[in-house]
């Protein structure tokens, strides 16, 4: 949808008179904007920034990872916290399988010996980094036990393109310990590609060029990642499924049926989200001696990171021992549940979600997000005080075991699976949330309710709207007037079940791109390197809250839900589009490169002087029959184009439930039962995680990555699969449609 010139120069709603409503509000009577810019006024005027920076430095004191003494007093304190505001407060608890090390071994036998460190120091004017007693050493979580030697191989980011590359340099994976640096892909497809292409183990470690020192000043200085600072993280298979490996689709509680947990019967499971071989994450200080012995031939330019060495790819005379075990156990996850409950449509569930577990201090990732969704939920309780009661029930979620692999949300969703598809209307997410500009993702159907919540909240600094100030950076990047779209969304945070198992609409946000963030999942992910070089004064935490609580306020509000099909309708045809010109792409690229592995320059355009393995011919790209989702698409945009035409805010209370009801269960038609293909957990058909991106997003998931992996006679199914599914959501608008009228 196009934005009105003039939406850029909008302020926030707070700066202006609660008479005189900026624009229209989607599910809005004119009336009814009046009153909500006059309520959203009042819960403007009840936010306290002391409350961010306090809860701040409480909760980010001690080391709080799942099943730490300090996480459980963390999560009764938010428990205590909410239900003193007035909510209806529980605790839920679930036992997933949380393994942490007991032994962790890396170690050069040759050409030199050389023992890794895997520690990180304490740092000066750090007050929390030496204080680390009870907390979790850098490891990955769910990789398997091992005890493995062998010769190191360098991969880059450890991604499929890059080992087809190692295949031309004539670099064999079998048998070999590869070494990957982050990025590049989420940190769980490095060892899945390597175990593919035979490797016995994987070490991941942290380049300087990607949040080292090629950034800027390392910490202390500086806000990046420093020589001996490593990423701790979950090298599950998440996009095959999230959540508690033993219990996959069911919610795990104590009782709940789990196979076999001890190592043995673990690493004989190759049903279940564990690593195939064993992964450990290092600094780049303790990268450093690894690859400077390594021999083979030079890295290309692009694999090159900024260590003051000469990249080799190897194998050569560097041989490396990985030992790792692991107790694994059940561990309890504590999720925080807080409702207040629905005046007249209590059965509409808006859902508000954070988790509060880190993997050591945790002030960015989670807490930024966790104290600024409480300041949210305590300044609506501030309303209700002053006689104000939400339409719709209103929950209030904040997760346990986020950081191992979305545990307590996933158990929670699907040991609730029925109650939300029974009432979940739009589940609202934040993890971190940082300095600058607005981002958000999620349901296209909620894409102009965004847009209008964007456009009525000021950005503390330059004094526009946030959403004139996020189109500005596009339009700027771009070199042209760029409007505002939701992104679509992957995986990596607490969303993921509920869109992609559950199918209730979706919005994940928060705001970033200014702070100095290279500690990710360290020691010093700490109170003191946030307010030096993430937000250090807490504005833009605070408008966090300002943006969040209009977007509740006003689902909470509104007459009808604000759903809207133009802009998911647009959205759809773009990525039909993009899969049938992948295809064509596909097909030329094909057809050229075979070309010139044939007539034998392929093989003239490489150094003589390296090795290269001329690649073998691939067979040509079919041409494939997309008329079932052009048609599927087609009668989306028409069932999108009625539904624009009517006005549903004629509705009487009783047709106006009926009508919510109707939008509620859209999202749910883009699922179907038997989900991805050899990943059912995931359903929706529009949007998943990347089965070799991890967190970064596939759209048409199931076509697209059939496409990609040349399986064309799965593309043709899953073409039909998706035409399905569109059609199903365009029979739901049809019917909210005729509900309307």
């Amino acid at each position: 949808m196009r934005r009105p010139a003039a939406l850029s120069l909008i302020l926030c709603a707070s700066l202006l008179p609660a008479q005189t409503p900026v624009a229209p509000l989607t599910g809005f009577t004119t009336e009814g904007a009046t009153r909500e810019y006059s309520l959203e006024q009042k819960f403007d005027a009840s936010l306290n920034r002391r409350n961010l920076d306090e809860w701040l430095k409480e909760f980010s004191a001690k080391p709080h990872h799942l099943g730490s003494p300090a996480g459980k007093v963390i999560a009764e304190k938010i428990a205590s916290m909410l239900k003193s505001w007035g909510y209806e407060t529980e605790i839920e608890t679930f036992y997933p399988l949380f393994p942490t090390p007991k032994t962790r071994l890396l170690e050069m036998i040759s050409p030199e010996h050389f023992t890794a460190k895997l520690s990180e120091p304490a740092v000066e004017g750090d007050r929390t980094s030496g204080h680390v007693e009870g907390g979790l050493p850098t490891y990955n979580a769910y990789s398997i036990d091992g005890d493995v030697t062998g010769q190191l191989v360098y991969v880059n980011y450890g991604v499929p393109a890059d080992y087809e590359k190692l295949a031309e340099m004539g670099v064999d994976i079998k048998g070999k310990i590869v070494i990957a640096r982050y990025m590049g892909s989420w940190r769980g497809i490095k060892p899945k590609v390597a175990a593919e292409h035979g490797a016995i183990g994987c070490i991941i470690y942290s380049d300087p060029r990607d949040d080292g020192y090629y950034q800027g000043d390392i910490y202390p200085k500086g806000g990046y990642r420093p020589p001996d600072s490593a990423q701790r993280g979950s090298v599950s298979d998440m996009p095959t499924y999230p959540g508690d490996p033993l219990t996959p689709g069911v919610g795990a509680t104590k009782d709940a049926p789990r196979p076999a947990y001890d190592p043995a019967s673990l690493k004989a499971n190759k049903s279940i989200t564990l690593t195939r071989i064993p992964v450990l994450p290092i600094s780049y200080g303790d990268a450093e001696p690894l690859l400077r012995n390594l021999g083979g031939p030079v890295a290309p330019p692009n694999w090159r990171g900024s260590l003051p060495i000469t990249y080799h790819v190897g194998p050569g005379t560097a041989t490396v021992h990985l030992k790792l075990e692991f107790d694994w156990k059940l561990t309890p996850a504590y999720d925080v549940i807080a409702r207040l409950r629905g005046s007249e449509r209590p059965d509409e569930w808006i859902l508000r979600g954070n988790h509060h577990d880190g993997w050591v201090f945790g002030a960015m990732d989670p807490l930024s997000g966790t104290v600024t969704t409480l300041e949210e939920a305590r300044g609506l309780a501030e309303l209700v005080k002053q006689g104000w009661r939400p339409k719709r029930t209103l929950v209030y979620c904040i997760w346990d075991g986020e950081e191992p692999m979305l545990l307590g949300s996933t158990e929670w969703a699907e040991q609730h699976e029925a109650e939300l598809r029974q009432h979940g209307a739009v589940y609202i997410n934040t993890d971190a949330t940082g300095r600058g500009f607005l981002d958000v993702g999620g349901s296209h159907t909620l894409q102009q309710f965004v847009l209008q919540s964007a456009r009525d909240v000021a950005d503390p600094v330059h004094k526009i709207s946030v959403l004139g100030r996020r189109e500005a950076a596009e339009s700027a990047e771009a070199g042209k007037k760029a409007d505002f779209e939701l992104e679509a969304l992957g995986s990596g945070s607490d969303f993921t079940p509920f869109l992609q198992h559950v199918g209730v609409a979706t919005l994940n946000f928060g705001f970033g791109g200014e702070e100095q963030y290279g500690v990710y999942h360290s020691n010093y992910d700490s109170y003191d390197h946030y307010v030096r070089f993430e937000d250090p004064d807490l504005v833009y935490c605070l408008t966090n809250v300002q943006f969040g609580g209009r977007l509740m306020l006003r689902l909470a509000n509104a007459d009808v839900l604000p759903f809207k099909f133009d802009a998911l309708s647009k959205t759809i045809a773009g990525y039909a589009s993009e899969v049938k010109k992948l295809t064509d792409d596909m097909r030329r690229q094909t057809e050229f490169k075979n070309q010139m592995i044939e007539d034998g320059s392929l093989k003239a355009a490489a150094d003589a002087r390296e090795p290269f393995v001329v690649p073998e011919a691939k067979a040509p790209v079919p041409f494939l029959n997309f008329a079932p989702l052009e048609n599927a698409v087609a009668k989306l945009q028409a069932s999108a184009d009625g539904f624009s035409k009517v006005d549903p805010l004629k509705l009487d209370d009783a047709h106006a439930a009926a009508f919510d009801a109707i939008l509620m269960h859209a999202e749910r038609a883009l699922l179907l039962d038997d989900g991805l293909p050899r990943r059912p957990w995931y359903r929706h058909m529009l949007y998943a995680p990347g089965f070799y991106t991890g967190y970064g997003v596939k759209t048409l998931p199931g076509i697209r990555e059939a496409i990609e992996q040349r399986n064309w006679s799965e593309a043709e199914t899953q073409i039909g699969h998706v035409a399905t599914a569109l059609n199903q959501l365009s029979n739901e608008i049809d019917r909210a449609t005729a509900a309307a009228k």
